[in-house]
């Protein structure tokens, strides 16, 4: 139940971070309109990752490693899929975050709003990372890595900021989840 809960979560999280450039793109049109700028303000890399906190999410808190890395993969498999990223990229870079979260064990860290800002900065740099070195070895174009590497920080940044509230919707998943042996248990 709960998994499949993170995965519909997922889902919308992907639908909402693969039109969040329009929702960008108005925003700043406006902010630019109302401070009068003679060109339009754009920031490459601006767009956060949704999915990946959530996936954070479920590594830090230690779900079933097999049921996480596939909810890890099918969401990572979905986001190859929406995106125009070469099949399997997203896929494998998901799942090894997922188990790289797992295995930091920060369960008690990931708590406060601070640690969680900071988890994402830190796992979505290192999942940046890992997909410029995936396009560099694995990739058809070799300027594609070079064209983004830029983005890379914007990126982070985007996600750090959007990763508590990511997190707070993955702990109501959690909680209307709890079964009722684990609420006595706890």
């Amino acid at each position: 139940m709960r998994n499949t809960a993170f995965f519909i979560a997922g889902v919308v999280l992907l639908l909402l971070q693969s039109n969040f450039f329009r929702l960008l793109g108005v925003v700043l049109r406006f902010v630019g309109w109302v401070v009068r700028a003679k060109e339009d303000i754009v920031v490459p890399g601006l767009v956060p990752s949704l999915v990946l906190p959530l996936i954070l999410f479920m590594g830090v808190h230690e779900y079933s490693l097999v049921r996480g890395a596939s909810v890890a993969f099918a969401l990572g498999y979905l986001t190859d899929l929406v995106g125009i990223a070469p099949i399997g990229l997203y896929t494998s870079t998901y799942v090894a975050i997922y188990v790289l979260a797992r295995a930091a064990g920060v369960r008690l860290a990931a708590q406060t709003m601070l640690m969680q800002v900071g988890l994402a900065l830190a796992f979505t740099l290192v999942h940046s990372v890992m997909i410029l070195i995936l396009l560099a070895i694995f990739g058809r174009d070799a300027y594609v890595p070079r064209t983004l590497y830029p983005m890379t920080l914007p990126h982070v940044l985007a996600t750090g900021v959007v990763a508590p509230l990511v997190f707070r919707l993955a702990a109501r998943i959690h909680a209307a989840t709890v079964t009722g042996a684990t609420k006595e248990a706890a």
